[in-house]
């Protein structure tokens, strides 16, 4: 490499249009090769490692940590190593030949179609130094990408995230130009389609400072708060939702959970035996393990069980979810349930996990909190919560006895069902819970 090359801030994937720089894993003056993780940042979805597409050595780390960098503004500039700028030697001017090919393959990749190429999660599978990680593209093989007419032929699209967005606003795929790599529709040509079709709208007025007034502070949302401020608010915007609440009685499950420990193995948490009974109930009533298309004026239900859970992290609250739980055992489900979590709390669960739950499962009983009318996780069409178990006085046999009662609260689409169905569900969960062994043995 014989000229600086400053790297710009890629699409991360989904169009997100910025990202806050976490954390610098090199310095000006460092070494790099190419595909070696140089920064760590945040998007509105997780903490993704960005890796560099040139080798050579670090002239400017364009923004500080801590700072928002735009998507297409300048994050690194990398200069060639010291010595090596006249090209000193065969050898090195053929490293840096291959190194300026393999850049060129991962800029021709990410250009293929925003998002189809995540950057973190590797760049190419051509030879190289630094860390290498398995890309998420499918593979590829042909003629660089080229527009290709639009018609009534078949469509290419790799993603789903393509596929909703233009359904979520009309937009016929079979009417749009794509120009993705082998005729693939990104999600730039969805967009495009969208403004098209859009009217013409008035330009937006500047954005005037407002200076804090005195005894107030001002602290801008950063990517995250934006997404799930856009996100809460669609729900409660478009969602007709009811809420209902129920105290039940988990001594037995408290009790079951306490003899399956031993001092070499922990066993399942609470949670764990909680989501398996979930996923039963979900099994019995399909119609909450499901999504409203408004368009067609359909219920859309899984086949699968891709149980959400509420994970407050160092981010905020994100909802990963464990995919495919409904083949899960307890002791498995009590397994993924603990790596999925542990990893949305630092930012690490992955972008299929965040985006692809069917139903989110709420402990706010970690709060200290007794109930909480949660706000549905959109396009889902329920929620199911608990609070923390105490012991509380409770009438068995006549008899007034402290018991471990926790308070279970179920919010739900009211056009998807009705209470009875809503109650149904409720009452399964919360059956089992009170009488576990015998939950089990059916399940």
């Amino acid at each position: 490499m014989s000229t600086a090359q400053t790297f710009l801030l890629p699409d991360l994937g989904e169009g997100l249009t910025e990202a806050e720089v976490v954390h610098w894993l090199v310095a000006e003056g460092d070494v790099v090769t190419i595909d070696q993780t140089v920064v760590e940042v945040e998007t509105a979805k997780s903490v993704v490692e960005v890796p560099s597409p040139y080798a050579g050595r670090v002239v400017t780390l364009h923004a500080a940590e801590g700072e928002t960098v735009d998507v297409g503004k300048p994050l690194i500039t990398i200069g060639a190593p010291a010595g090596d700028a006249a090209g000193e030697s065969a050898g090195g001017s053929a490293d840096a030949s291959a190194g300026e090919r393999e850049a060129d393959t991962y800029r021709e990749e990410e250009q293929a179609g925003s998002g189809n190429v995540l950057i973190g999660y590797g760049t190419s599978t051509q030879a190289g130094a630094g860390r290498r990680r398995r890309p998420r593209t499918v593979a590829r093989s042909g003629p660089p990408a080229t527009a290709v007419p639009a018609g009534r032929g078949p469509v290419r699209v790799i993603s789903p995230l393509v596929r909703r967005l233009a359904h979520d606003h009309g937009v016929d795929l079979h009417g749009i130009e794509p120009t993705g790599y082998h005729g693939i529709v990104t999600k730039s040509d969805v967009e495009r389609a969208i403004a098209a079709a859009a009217p013409a709208a008035a330009p937006a007025a500047p954005r005037v400072p407002v200076e804090p007034a005195a005894g107030e502070r001002r602290v801008p949302l950063n990517g995250f708060r934006k997404a799930v401020s856009a996100a809460l608010s669609r729900s409660r915007a478009e969602i007709p939702e009811a809420t209902v609440w129920v105290d039940v009685d988990a001594t037995a499950l408290w009790d079951l959970r306490e003899s399956a420990r031993t001092a070499d193995d922990a066993g399942p948490g609470l949670l764990a035996y909680i989501a398996r009974f979930v996923v039963a109930g979900l099994k019995a009533y399909p119609v909450l393990n499901a999504r409203l298309d408004t368009e067609r004026d359909e219920i859309v239900e899984y086949d699968a069980i891709n149980l959400g859970l509420a994970v407050q992290g160092d981010r905020g609250l994100v909802v990963p979810a464990v995919l495919g739980a409904d083949a899960m055992t307890t002791a498995g489900l009590d397994r993924a349930i603990r790596d999925v979590t542990a990893r949305a709390r630092v930012g690490k669960a992955t972008a299929e996990e965040l985006s692809a739950g069917t139903f989110t499962l709420n402990n706010y009983g970690g709060f200290r909190v007794d109930g909480s009318a949660a706000i549905i996780n959109h396009p889902q069409v329920a929620i199911l919560g608990f609070g923390r178990i105490i012991d509380r006085p409770w009438v068995v046999d006549g008899q007034i006895v402290p018991r471990k009662i926790t308070q279970m609260s179920f919010v739900f689409d009211h056009r998807v069902c009705d209470g009875g169905t809503a109650a149904g569900f409720m009452r399964s969960v919360a059956d089992a819970i009170e009488n576990p062994a015998s939950a089990i043995a059916r399940l």
